[in-house]
């Protein structure tokens, strides 16, 4: 009896005692913690990562575990069996991140002495080079983009480096074309949606119901300091919108009674935001009408960063104008210079060429 109450004193000093009350599943505390705790104080686009990364990979692959049993060498012998199943180093990445954060409130709260997700090595990513499009592609890009509806959004792109978000939450309201500034204060989030068929089900997923219902707000307030910037617009830019918005008028005249009216800069011919999927798409085909390689959405963003950068333009207005947050803006910079350092280091060899080879002046 002595020797139990000695060990329990030695675990409670050691912060090892685990809390009385429920005994938790890994599986029980997970879905608890995604959808009481995370859910009502996580954005929208956060909620749905932790939940995927819940249900389709870690309750199926730790779920059976109990809580406080858990150990590091489980999340490594999961991570290293959701890759030899096919999924990226990426994916395995994004699961232990989410864990990490739902183990660290286990602690927290008592439930668990220890977060084993701290201690675990996590999958290693490398991180992607940044291959921005040239000048010429840019080009070719912006040649197509004027043949379509809404072009002036691909331009925004590659321009300011906009996020697909922030251009598809911007409002006229945060546009000033007289003064020559746009203020990035939205999001547009993806849309989600549930039947709204009741006792007549349609037989399709909730997004193709005849009679859906949005169940997401269309767009955020945008949370971080860095996030929320005023960008400068560039004079072709400046007409290139005022066209676009002579253009929105027209339909929203023809539209009548049916228009929205929600304010959106860019919008639907009714005046209501544009889905992500589809933009995504009409990004793909303007790639592939312009005869430039594919790429993401956010290969654009990075364009316009690379042309900051490769002008010379100081760190804190290239932090500033991509909305980079202070901590990793560094990181972000570095990972540029295999593209902006090699004028750089043409200038510096030249200048050694010219030192070393070149003769001197006569004494």
């Amino acid at each position: 009896m002595a020797k139990a109450v000695r060990e329990m004193e030695r675990a409670r000093d050691e912060k090892k005692l685990g809390k009385p009350g429920q005994s938790w599943t890994v599986q029980a505390w997970l879905e608890h913690w995604v959808e009481n705790i995370a859910k009502p104080y996580v954005s929208e686009n956060s909620y749905d990562g932790y939940e995927v990364d819940v249900r389709v990979h870690l309750v199926p692959g730790l779920g059976a575990h109990k809580l406080d049993r858990l150990e590091p060498e489980h999340l490594e012998r999961f991570y290293r069996k959701t890759q030899e199943a096919g999924s990226a180093a990426g994916t395995a990445h994004h699961a232990h991140r989410t864990i990490r954060v739902a183990l660290g409130e286990a602690v927290r709260r008592g439930h668990i002495p220890t977060n084993v997700a701290e201690i675990a090595k996590a999958p290693r990513i490398e991180e992607e080079d940044i291959e921005p499009y040239t000048i010429e592609e840019v080009q070719s890009l912006l040649v197509e983009a004027a043949k379509l509806r809404n072009s002036a959004r691909w331009v925004v792109a590659l321009a300011l480096g906009l996020r697909q978000g922030e251009a598809l939450g911007l409002h006229w309201e945060d546009v000033d074309l007289d003064a020559g500034y746009v203020r990035i204060r939205k999001n547009r989030l993806r849309p989600k949606y549930a039947h709204g068929c009741g006792d007549d089900p349609c037989g399709r997923k909730a997004g193709y119901c005849p009679q859906r219902q949005q169940t997401r707000r269309e767009h955020k307030s945008t949370k971080s300091r860095a996030g929320r910037r005023t960008v400068g617009l560039p004079d072709p830019l400046i007409k290139l919108l005022r066209q676009h918005q002579e253009e929105q008028e027209r339909e929203r005249a023809e539209a009548g009674s049916d228009w929205e009216g929600k304010g959106y800069v860019f919008a639907s011919p009714t005046g209501g935001p544009l889905s992500p999927n589809t933009d995504y798409h009409v990004w793909k085909r303007l790639l592939r009408e312009a005869g430039v390689r594919d790429g993401r959405l956010r290969d654009a963003r990075r364009t316009a960063a690379a042309v900051l950068l490769l002008l010379g333009v100081p760190d804190v207005v290239v932090d500033a104008i991509m909305g980079w947050e202070p901590g990793g803006a560094a990181r972000m910079r570095a990972r540029y210079m295999h593209v902006t350092g090699r004028p750089m280091l043409r200038k510096v060899a030249q200048q050694v060429g010219g030192a070393l080879w070149e003769p001197s002046g006569a004494d």
